[in-house]
Order: structure tokens, then sequence, then C-alpha cells
């Protein structure tokens, strides 16, 4: 977890008031990035241009076929739009289209069969409107997601949010124990205690956010400090384990262990009054591993204990402590699931590999064809938790 490695989806501004959180089924949605004029012509399926503004939300929609098609989803206003294209009964989705600029025309491909469909168009600054209904009276649409409101999501919330809880008092127990070694002066034993309280804290990833400030000082880095690793306001963890693998006694190092200890302290007391937003879950579950990738699996945040590999072990753990609370929703909603779960399993394995006798081999000393292994393993898990994201990213519907 780290705070100057926030990926861009975990700066965009979300809200839960008046949404509605809904799960699309991975492989529904087709966003593409290019404009193009509403009269262009393709190859392949068929190209119907769909007006997505206030007053005429999805006119030009005047002869459905059944199969594979594309919408050419033109706005004629002032402002961007989201629009969703969804049973106008059970709101369920069967595509969407996020950010289409001001004059600006996007492509959604679906395959669509038996059934109603209705596009929802959601302006920027206005209310959500809801097109005509347009029904096909044969052939077989492709998945389509049930929406799951906040209500559904807050018991695994809180779950996550009480087990949080109890983690973080590990940390100040094991965080203590590292402090105690430091005070007296035994750095052996301070290196052996660095570890366990390090990896506690790296499996609670996905609060970082509602860690606020707090996850700066416990587990920044001296990223974009001008004093670098000897700046004054290099602190936390890493600060530590600067000093700890680089030489620095134990008396220049019992003001940061004293300051890390009040740090992880004070998040704990205050962890009761801390709520976190439901609907981050499954962003968050996303954005642990895409930090491992970016950070861990790079060695930029190892300052000489060589724990990269361990690191990326309890982030994976942290995000199968997630996935586990948002099992019984994406269930019935995902059918990736399963396969999800089955390579969430074999990077574990594959991370595992790497610890022998509780000593991680560091990650400048494994072999090429291990490295490349464990970069895929990853970077894989990575795509597929992006589905999760989007599964579970809150949509407006008023």
């Amino acid at each position: 977890m780290v705070l100057s490695g926030l990926s861009w989806r975990s700066l965009r501004p979300w809200t839960v008031v008046g949404v509605v959180v809904v799960c699309l089924v991975a492989g529904v949605l087709a966003l593409t990035h290019d404009s193009r004029p509403a009269h262009a012509e393709s190859a392949g399926p068929p190209h119907t241009t769909v007006e997505v503004s206030p007053s005429r939300c999805g006119r030009g929609w005047n002869a459905p076929t059944p199969g594979v098609q594309v919408f050419d989803l033109h706005n004629p206003t002032d402002g961007a739009a989201e629009v969703f294209l969804e049973d106008p009964t059970s709101q369920a989705v069967y595509g969407e289209v996020e950010d289409i600029g001001p004059g600006t025309t996007r492509e959604l491909t679906v395959r669509l069969g038996k059934g109603a469909f209705a596009f929802k168009c959601v302006p920027d600054d206005a209310d959500a409107v809801t097109g005509p209904t347009v029904r096909i009276s044969k052939g077989r649409s492709g998945p389509a997601a049930a929406p799951v409101t906040e209500h559904d999501l807050i018991p695994p919330a809180l779950a996550y949010q009480k087990w949080i809880g109890s983690g973080l008092s590990d940390v100040v127990r094991l965080t203590t124990a590292l402090r105690d070694a430091i005070d007296r002066g035994d750095l052996a034993a301070a290196r052996t205690a660095w570890l366990p309280a390090h990896l506690q804290y790296e499996r609670m990833g996905a609060a970082y956010e509602a860690f606020g400030d707090a996850d700066g000082a416990i587990n920044g880095t001296d990223a974009g400090l001008s004093g670098g690793v000897h700046d004054k306001d290099f602190t936390g963890f890493h600060r530590i384990e600067y000093g700890l693998w680089h030489g620095e006694s134990a008396g220049g190092l019992r003001g940061p262990a004293a300051g890390l200890l009040k740090a992880v302290t004070a998040l704990r007391d205050d962890w009761a009054q801390t709520r976190m937003d439901p609907a981050q879950l499954g962003l968050r579950a996303h954005e642990i591993l895409e930090n491992t990738v970016q950070f861990e699996l790079t060695g930029r945040t190892d300052y000489g204990s060589g724990s990269n590999l361990a690191t990326a072990r309890a982030n994976l753990d942290g995000t199968v402590e997630v996935m586990s609370r948002l099992h019984p929703l994406l269930a019935t909603r995902y059918a990736g699931l399963s396969g999800l779960e089955n390579e969430l399993d074999r990077a574990g394995k594959t991370l595992d590999g790497f610890e022998h006798d509780g000593t991680w081999t560091p990650l400048d000393r494994i072999g090429h064809r291990q490295r490349e292994n464990v970069d895929a393993v990853l970077d894989d898990l990575v795509e597929r938790l992006a589905a999760v994201a989007t599964l579970c990213d809150p949509r407006r519907t008023v």
C-alpha cells in the first residue's frame, strides 16, 4: 500500500448518495475512446445512431433487430453524459458508456435478443432520463447484470471494517515489539520484528483511503521528499527499514520507532469512528494488486530488507479478504468468479515458493524465468480484478 502510488481510478470522485451500485458482467461493456461521425460506416455488425440528449434520449433506434450490433451514441449537447442500455423494468444493464463528451459520438457494442430495452441518459448536471422502450421478439441477449444497492453492500463493508479493526490491533502489538527491540538496542531482533509488523499493515490495503494522512506517516516512501531517505518527513515502516538495513544506530532509530508506534496506535484508536464507503470495496480489490505490480514487483519500495515478494504476498492476502466479503454478491453476477478465485490461489502458491523457513528471497535474486512467471500471474490478476472494479462501479439512476 503506497500512498504516492494511487492509481488513476482512485482519484475519481465517487459518491454513493442517490446511486445504485450495479455489477456489470465482464465483457458486457464496450467502452471506446475514439469519436466517430454519426454517418460513418463500417463492416461487421450493423450500426444505429442513437441520440443521448436529455430531451431525445434513445431516439433513433427505430428498427430493432436481434444479434450483435453497434450503437453510435451521439451527444449533441454542451455537457458530458453517461449512458446505459438496460431492461426498463428490472434495470439490469446490458452495456454502459461513460463520459460521452459534448458534440461527440461513442460506440457501444452489445448482443441483443428477445426482451425489452431502453437507453438511460445521465447528464453530468441534470436528472437521469429513460428513453422509449424497444422490444425484440427473438434471439438471445448477452449477459445483463442485476443492480446491487448500497444497502446490499453495507454488510460486507461492515464485516471488512471489523476485520480491519482487529488487524490494526495486531499492527500495534507487532509494532510495539519492534519499538521495544530498538529501545533495548537489539537491532538483530528489530530486523526480525520489522517484517511481521509491516506485512500485517500491508494486508489491509483496501482501507488506505479511510486511513487518510495516517497512511503516509505509517507507510510512505521518500518519493517527492527533497532530502530523500534523510528527509525529516520520511517516516514510518520504510524509514525504519532503511535504518535497520543501512547500519543506523539504535539511538538514531528510537525516535522513528516511537513515532511509528504512536501513529499506528492513534489509527487503531480512531478506527471505531471511521466509516468506509461500501461502494469502494470492488475498486480497492483491484487497486491493491495494481499497486503491488507497480511498486513491489519493481522493487521501488525496497529500502534494504529485500522483502518485496513477502509484501506482494501480504497484498494478495488483503485482496482475498476483500473478495471473500464480496463473494455472495458476485456469485450470481460474475461468470468469471471461480476462475478469478482459482487464480488468486495459484498466485499465493507461486509467491509462497519464495519463502523458506521464514526467509523470503529478495526480488533481485530470483531467476529470469521465475520473475517472468510472477509478473505474468500478478498481471493476469490485475486484469481480472479490473472486471470486479467495474462490476461494483456506482452509477446514477436519478
